[in-house]
């Protein structure tokens, strides 16, 4: 087929990559076939066919280097050495890494510039079978339109040891990296980032862009991981919502509010409102919307996006003309669908990073009197199983 498939010493330890040798074309028709089988039954055979797969294969090559953001777990290692990589399949046993082939480049280097000043300094990594040490994980964000760089230490307390000496020897291994920030985790959980931040150097944020759209990016937002594709994804629901100036769009939950700022930034006079539960992201939504003065077409709201809907249904709300969504991998839930329903957009544009959860709403959809225009697969994940995938849902 002319692809070039790569192989990676660590491979067979690490599982992150389980179609590393599986070459590009054939995991875009795998990802294909996976879903026509989960909508077959449920969709019409046009839509079916229409299926679209939109790859990372342009130039012909094998995707890499993709993922702009990455982290790494700690742990203790002999004689004060701090042991930083990847989890092992299966296991919390971490295989060491010194690069990885579909990380951004110098990203892996920023991690482990973590682990080497916390050694030259003997600040101790995080135990998880005793719930003791400091050093629980590094998170990097890399920009995708920017040279800009955010790396957050997660933290197991709020002091670090010799604190100013520590941020030193980490940018002095990674004079890249444009800010940096701590994030405070004292659970006893596998979740990697705790509620707590606050900067260390570089006002502890950074700024990218996708689609003409600047976002400020702080320890914990919510930004895609591969920003190539996520531009690819925004605007297949972009297009497929029919967008023109004067409607008012529903961007439910919108994280910092990527998806409707794009749309608005592309629709002029078109109003979003954004629903979001998170707190902080609402408040870095907001200040988005001020940074690319969209603040008077972009309203964010903090609300669980089921009870925003609950409002809506009775009235209490003014109606939408499309609503957008992005649920998390659990999908939306029954009540929000029937307020999407009683609401009656004209179109609905369903993105999703779980398939499965996706047909389980799309079914609720279909009986209360929508149809599937178009559905279509994004890559985001090359040499991964993982598909994300795009409905567009216009009501009969």
């Amino acid at each position: 087929m002319g692809f070039k498939t790569y192989t990676c010493p660590i491979a067979k330890s690490c599982g992150g990559c389980e179609w590393l040798a599986v070459p590009y074309p054939i995991q875009l028709k795998r990802k294909r076939e996976a879903v026509v089988e989960l909508f077959s039954d449920i969709l019409p055979a046009d839509v079916i066919d229409g299926l679209a797969v939109y790859g990372m294969d342009e130039d012909g090559e094998e995707p890499v280097r993709y993922r702009h953001k990455a982290a790494t777990p700690f742990a203790p290692g002999p004689h004060g050495r701090v042991r930083s990589g990847f989890y092992a399949r299966g296991t919390h046993r971490i295989v060491p890494c010194a690069n990885c082939l579909v990380e951004a480049p110098r990203a892996r280097q920023a991690l482990n510039a973590v682990a080497r000043a916390a050694e030259d300094l003997r600040i101790p990594a995080y135990d998880e079978d005793r719930g003791r040490g400091l050093l629980r994980h590094a998170v990097v964000r890399m920009g995708y339109a920017t040279d800009e760089c955010l790396l957050t230490v997660v933290t197991n307390g709020r002091g670090i040891a010799r604190e100013r000496e520590f941020v030193q020897r980490v940018r002095a291994r990674a004079p890249f990296v444009t800010a940096m920030a701590q994030n405070v985790n004292q659970r006893r959980t596998n979740a990697i980032l705790g509620h707590e931040s606050r900067p260390l150097f570089g006002g502890g944020k950074m700024v990218d862009e996708l689609l003409g759209c600047e976002f400020e990016i702080g320890p914990t937002s919510f930004y895609q991981t591969n920003p190539s594709q996520t531009e690819v994804l925004y605007s297949l629901a972009i297009n497929g919502a029919g967008l023109e100036s004067g409607m008012r769009v529903l961007d439910a939950y919108c994280g910092i509010g990527t998806i409707g700022m794009c749309a608005a930034r592309q629709v002029p006079g078109l109003e979003v409102v954004g629903v979001e539960q998170v707190d902080g992201a609402v408040g870095d939504a907001r200040k988005n919307a001020r940074r690319n003065n969209l603040e008077d077409r972009c309203r964010f709201v903090c609300a669980d996006a089921t009870a925003y809907m609950k409002d809506v249904a009775r009235g209490d709300r003014a109606g939408f003309d499309v609503v957008l969504m992005d649920p998390p991998r659990a999908g939306s839930t029954p009540t929000f669908i029937n307020g999407v329903l009683g609401l009656a957009p004209e179109r609905v544009v369903y993105v999703s990073c779980n398939p499965v959860t996706q047909r389980r709403d799309l079914e609720q959809f279909l009986a209360g009197g929508y149809e599937v225009e178009r559905l279509d697969v994004v890559d985001m994940f090359p040499h991964t199983k993982h598909a994300e995938t795009v409905a567009v849902l216009k009501r009969r």
